[in-house]
């Protein structure tokens, strides 16, 4: 186990450090060169001179990468000369707010999913099962600001009984304060993260359902809450490992569209806003953030799966 972790760990430093080399390349392939981007069109040549002597910008592409790694090793992703405010400060502000918008729904969608899952693999070609199944898929297809857009227009603009907008001032706690004004944000994630988990569930449980084991169980006389207890569901919730893993990026990265729809002030709000007025240094910042952040989800994804079912480390 411990020599099938350092490997992984190994592959995760090797891809993040492709990730800030081609930060490092986006950086220099900034029209006009990356000191007239992030000052802007109407700098001077000595500004820019004295802006590239400052950043180190004027020494071999190497050295400079070299640096740039040093910075990000030291929690240093730029400086916003927009916003006035160094990047990492804008990330210590932001991630917390996303994450408060996108954790409930994630806890909240699996402990939704699984049980739906598995309650539509022992009902397979029912009715019900077909219902849930065709709810699922238009949901799963729906993009997330289509729903978000439905649920605003029905709720907030004809009921009239939640308002159109979440919370936008104060810290993350507010969305715990003001709650009434996140539950559209949350429906809408939550809907969505359901349709996605009960599919990979259903499949599984059906799956599993089919193996030898499962048939050798019954005709030992075990009944079927006892089959489903001991060797289906451990076996169905394995897929679930990996969604959740590949979900720490939306949690600590927050939902963009989401954040846009419901004005939301979150990472993805602030970096969706950089984009708008090319603040160069946010989103080449959030960008190593949010692939710093794949990285490390599908770390723990690996390692998680590996404890859970035994047959990925002995391979």
């Amino acid at each position: 186990m411990t020599a099938f972790i350092a490997r992984r760990f190994g592959q995760a430093i090797v891809i993040l450090l492709g990730v800030t080399l081609l930060t490092f390349v986006l950086l220099h392939l900034i029209p006009g060169g990356p000191a007239r981007g992030i000052l802007g069109p109407r700098a001077t040549p000595g500004q820019i001179a004295a802006f590239e002597q400052e950043t180190g910008l004027n020494q071999p592409v190497i050295q400079q990468y070299l640096t740039y790694v040093g910075h990000l090793l030291r929690g240093n992703f730029g400086y916003s000369y927009k916003l006035n405010e160094s990047v990492s400060s804008l990330l210590a502000q932001d991630l917390p707010k996303s994450l408060a918008l996108v954790g409930p729904p994630t806890f909240l969608a699996v402990a939704i999913a699984l049980p739906l899952g598995l309650w539509q693999a022992q009902r397979r070609d029912k009715l019900d099962d077909h219902a849930i199944t065709g709810v699922s898929y238009v949901l799963y297809a729906m993009p997330d600001f289509w729903l978000a857009f439905i649920l605003i227009d029905v709720f907030a603009l004809r009921l009239f009984w939640l308002p159109p907008d979440a919370p936008a001032t104060g810290t993350w706690l507010a969305a715990f304060t003001d709650a009434k004004a996140m539950i559209l944000p949350w429906a809408t994630l939550t809907l969505v993260s359901i349709a996605g988990f009960s599919r990979y569930v259903r499949s599984s449980a059906l799956d599993a359902l089919s193996q030898d084991y499962i048939r050798t169980a019954r005709a030992k006389g075990a009944r079927r809450g006892r089959v489903m207890r001991k060797h289906v569901i451990r076996n169905a919730c394995i897929p679930i490992i990996t969604l959740v893993g590949l979900s720490i990026p939306v949690l600590l990265s927050g939902a963009i569209l989401e954040e846009v729809v419901f004005n939301y002030p979150g990472i993805g709000l602030a970096t969706y806003n950089a984009a708008l007025v090319k603040d160069y240094p946010i989103i080449l910042g959030t960008t190593v953030v949010y692939g710093a952040l794949v990285v490390a989800g599908n770390l723990v994804a690996d390692i998680a799966y590996a404890f859970a079912d035994p047959r990925v480390r002995l391979a």
